[in-house]
């Protein structure tokens, strides 16, 4: 609380000292909203989908639902990031019911004002709504209706907008650190927007509306061709299948290069740091990491403390067997499980001190021999990139820097 309280009272840059209310954007806002509308999860919940029923118990959501139709109670589905929401409902005059009691909700009981332009019924059958930078509309299908998502029109104009600018920046200047921060860039908005059904559509007009910009601009500074031999990161995201410019040794990621990606519900059971927890993990693993884990468990690695012996196989097992600088995947006998921070310098045997390495990355971190770093560079195709990372782990061991 006095660290929250120290934050509110900062300085801002211009203004002066805030009399109230949160900076717009600052990490203070996301986690004050879930602190002050966790009543309204509640209230909304118990409104419908937790309301409790007197008659026998229904072992099903479908008899709960038919039970509770032939009530009074108006059917909603709360859809909440931070100080946005949606209230989902199957008719208008659901919808109005809602809309109602929200707005009493939060202003006599959370002293909350609603904004009359933002907020609004819509019917997703007709119109498009809004949320988090994506675009939500209910589609007929046959006999019945599925979402249709895609990016919001301002968010597209501002992804065009940010991609020139770094498109002119790589022309101004073609280093490996500008070709990499594109290809943060573009992997960022993918990882965000790929959970729209229409997004490769999407990104698909994008790259076309940015081809000649792109291509008049850098023809110069980089090579346009298929990738030949990708670092691993590329190999994994992206296919071969699409032309991109080669700058500085770098392949820039391919802006249309993306499919969608259905968003799976999770259990909050599932956890790294407790024992029910990771065996729930591990009955989802794929059948070639458990087979890789049970080797693991069987090996013999004296002198090693049982909390280092959970720890690496919770580690394999959360990097999916990958090594955490090549990302090539690991059997059980490739494997060594590296102290970030060396033990007799602090480190600890937790699961945060932990890397899991290709045993021969292992070698490459505390060698010395410049023939042999040599020739384990161009065994394991380390890249640029790669050899940043296994400096952070050279530095942690006092060894200069390949």
């Amino acid at each position: 609380m006095a660290c929250i309280s120290k934050m509110l009272k900062a300085e801002i840059d211009g203004e002066g000292i805030p009399a109230k209310g949160v900076p717009q954007g600052g990490l203070l806002s996301t986690l004050l909203s879930n602190v002050v509308l966790n009543d309204l999860d509640h209230w909304v919940a118990g409104q419908w989908e937790s309301f409790p029923l007197k008659r026998e118990p229904h072992k099903t959501r479908g008899s709960q639902r038919y039970a509770k139709i032939h009530t009074n109670l108006k059917e909603g589905y709360l859809v909440r990031y931070a100080d946005d929401f949606k209230i989902i409902c199957r008719d208008w005059k659901s919808a109005q019911k809602w809309y109602h009691a929200v707005v009493s909700y939060l202003k006599n009981r959370l002293k909350l004002d609603v904004s009359p332009e933002k907020s609004q019924i819509i019917n997703l059958r007709k119109r498009e709504s809004e949320f988090l930078g994506f675009t939500i509309r209910a589609n007929k299908k046959g006999k019945k209706r599925v979402a249709h998502t895609s990016i919001k029109a301002n968010k597209k104009q501002k992804i065009k907008t940010e991609a020139k600018k770094r498109i002119q920046k790589i022309k101004a200047s073609p280093t490996a650190l500008n070709a990499t921060l594109f290809n943060s860039f573009v992997l960022g908005i993918h990882n965000y927007f790929n959970r729209a059904t229409h997004v490769s559509v999407a990104f698909s007009r994008l790259a076309y509306d940015l081809r000649a910009f792109m291509y008049n601009r850098l023809k110069q500074v980089g090579k346009y061709e298929h990738p030949a031999n990708p670092p691993p990161t590329y190999s994994k995201f992206y296919s071969m299948g699409y032309r991109t410019f080669r700058i500085a040794d770098i392949y820039l990621f391919p802006l249309a290069n993306v499919k969608t990606k259905n968003s799976m519900g999770f259990s909050r059971s599932l956890s790294l740091f407790t024992t029910s927890g990771r065996e729930q993990i591990y009955k989802k693993l794929r059948p070639d990491l458990r087979q890789e884990i049970y080797h693991l468990m069987n090996s013999n690695i004296p002198n090693q403390s049982v909390e280092y012996m959970d720890n690496r196989l919770s580690r394999y097992s959360m990097k999916l067997g990958k090594c955490e600088i090549t990302g090539m995947y690991l059997f059980a006998t490739d494997v060594h499980c590296h102290h970030f921070t060396p033990l007799h310098l602090g480190g600890s045997d937790k699961f945060s001190n932990l890397r899991i390495l290709h045993k021969e990355v292992q070698q490459l971190i505390h060698q010395t021999q410049k023939e042999t770093i040599d020739l384990l560079l161009h065994r394991l195709g380390i890249t640029d990139l790669m050899k940043i990372k296994v400096n952070q782990y050279r530095e942690r061991y006092g060894l200069e820097p390949i």
